[in-house]
């Protein structure tokens, strides 16, 4: 049954709307996943149009050496872009196929047949020059990028100025040496300066998200010490008065009924601490998860089994209930529209757990790898929350194939798990 079917719909604080989108702020591995597809972009354009070119001039080379080269420069282009779309291994593919451009420069003199056609046009691998000096930046380390971006075109300039080269002379092949130094180094520069922002950004980040955590931890103690002050003030400083002053026995019995209130009062400002003792029937929690769904604009199949007997501490009740809160929320942001299916299950007394919630979708599903540092919805609203009360989520998601969440409590295994 859907949870329209028990609750009337109302709504529930923090719920998104249907046009709300995640934000996905700058970071470094945003950046690199940009500069990735980006190159290789740049290294299929300028394939593409050097193809002609290299299938002319196959008759001038030493066969088949120079199909064999043809091939291996050409086809691993294609393989990287392939990769970057599937973002696997493209920058391990950049850095070989780097290697090999720079060994295909060298041997270049070796697969040649007839040097006199390379006087008036020049050789294909001129024209990737620059894609692979690109693919050097991305790669490698800054410095090493550098070192590649300066070798490439003057190993290029020598073998041009070569008789296998066309022997055009030092003045030509040099300038079109310089030339390609001056692209690669532009090319570099700005992958360089964009590493360099989005790596200020992360830090930034990673500092905003420390002092929040501090200022978090901050105000809950001032909260506490408030509430502890104005119970100081209004029930133990009052009763040490009225004691300290009391003369009849009337007087002083007030004042015994007074410490006894102010007792009274200690014990429950220590209600939401762990060692809580006071206890809820896991049936009342149902009920609050049940109206918490139905308040949802895509509805959540839900299954119930042994709620009617077991309870639980009180703040154990609301840390499960805003981990399972967060989980749906996460489920509508993240997971698609009310086309896709979403259930939860809540069951009591399972062999795992006192307490054993699922929420479950098959929607879009995600890598953990690649959920933002700066999102706290899953470390903090719901792994972060279940562990400080005894209890544990598993988090089991993969693209495509949706998401499941697996709250329980108590657990044995304090690890959250968090399996794609």
């Amino acid at each position: 049954m859907s949870a329209s079917d028990l609750v009337r719909p109302g709504s529930v604080p923090g719920a998104p709307r249907e046009s709300s989108k995640p934000r996905n702020p700058l970071s470094r591995a945003r950046i690199e996943r940009i500069a990735d597809r980006t190159v290789a972009a740049f290294g299929v354009v300028f394939g593409l149009q050097t193809i002609p070119t290299a299938i002319a001039q196959q008759h001038v080379l030493v066969q088949p050496w120079g199909l064999v080269m043809t091939a291996v420069i050409f086809g691993g282009i294609v393989v990287t872009v392939l990769l970057a779309i599937l973002q696997r291994w493209v920058k391990g593919a950049m850095a070989v196929l780097a290697v090999l451009y720079l060994v295909a420069i060298v041997s270049w003199p070796l697969v040649v047949s007839d040097p006199a056609a390379f006087t008036a046009d020049k050789p294909w691998i001129w024209f990737l020059c620059n894609v692979f000096t690109a693919f050097a930046a991305v790669a490698y380390p800054l410095w090493l990028a550098v070192v590649y971006t300066l070798i490439a075109p003057i190993a290029y300039g020598v073998i041009r100025a070569l008789p296998a080269g066309g022997g055009v002379g030092a003045e030509l092949a040099g300038l079109d040496a310089v030339y390609a130094i001056i692209l690669g180094g532009a090319i570099l520069a700005i992958i360089a300066m964009m590493r360099q922002a989005s790596s200020g950004v992360d830090v930034a980040q990673s500092q905003a998200l420390a002092r929040y955590a501090t200022a978090v931890r901050q105000h809950a103690t001032e909260v506490e010490r408030v509430q502890v002050d104005a119970i100081v003030h209004d029930s133990v400083l009052t009763t040490l008065l009225s004691a300290a002053s009391a003369r009849s026995p009337e007087q002083k019995e007030l004042a015994a009924t007074m410490a006894a209130d102010a007792i009274g009062h200690l014990h429950a400002a220590e209600a939401s601490t762990p060692e809580d003792q006071s206890l809820v029937g896991l049936d009342r929690l149902t009920e609050r998860l049940v109206t918490a769904a139905n308040a949802f604009s895509s509805p959540f199949v839900i299954e119930v089994q042994d709620v009617e007997v077991h309870s639980l501490p009180v703040n154990v009740a609301e840390a499960v209930y805003s981990a399972s809160v967060q989980a749906m929320v996460n489920s509508m942001q993240h997971a698609g529209g009310p086309e896709v299916p979403r259930s939860i299950s809540i069951r009591g007394g399972s062999p795992a757990a006192t307490v054993h919630i699922v929420v479950r979708d098959e929607g879009r599903g995600f890598s953990a790898d690649e959920v933002p540092a700066e999102r706290l919805g899953l470390r903090v609203s719901i792994r972060d929350r279940l562990a400080k009360v005894g209890g544990r989520a598993r988090i089991e998601s993969e693209p495509g194939n949706g998401t499941t969440v697996v709250i329980l409590w108590p657990s044995s295994d304090r690890e959250q798990e968090v399996v794609e």
